[in-house]
């Protein structure tokens, strides 16, 4: 199980790549496991030298009682300091941002974050990545 943030690729140049635990609440996690997340327009942030994921859409668990969580809020992602400390000096620099591209429950039955240090495409290099897919396309039709 895993939730794909699709247009990331096409929307940004990946540079570097983490994978980050989330803090969540227990019907959060519930939500999760039935597929009820949506990661397409969150970011993440930082805040006072902590991460945290903006904008990530979790659906109210359908069972949960009046201590349901909100649907968007900002989640904490635990990294190591290492980790926090050359992404906030990477941030630093103009046109880079982070984003989450895959939500995913790990082997040992952890719900991880894959998030990318990225850099956002201009509109030609979009339609170069387009124009690539399709050659491949007609590639594989062919051969």
């Amino acid at each position: 199980m895993s939730i794909l943030n699709r247009k990331a690729r096409f929307q940004y140049k990946f540079i570097e790549e983490y994978i980050a635990g989330i803090q969540l609440f227990g019907t959060e996690v519930k939500a999760i496991k039935q597929n009820k997340a949506n990661i397409t327009e969150s970011f993440c942030q930082i805040k006072n030298g902590e991460l945290y994921s903006m904008n990530m859409y979790i659906s109210e668990y359908k069972f949960g009682t009046y201590n349901n969580h909100q649907s968007r809020r900002e989640r904490k992602l635990l990294l190591n300091k290492k980790e926090l400390m050359r992404i906030e000096k990477k941030l630093k620099i103009p046109g880079l941002t982070v984003i989450p591209t895959k939500l995913f429950i790990n082997d040992r039955g952890y719900i991880k974050l894959q998030i990318v240090l990225a850099k956002g495409k201009k509109i030609y290099d979009k339609r170069e990545s387009i124009r690539k897919k399709d050659i491949l396309r007609e590639l594989k039709k062919m051969g």
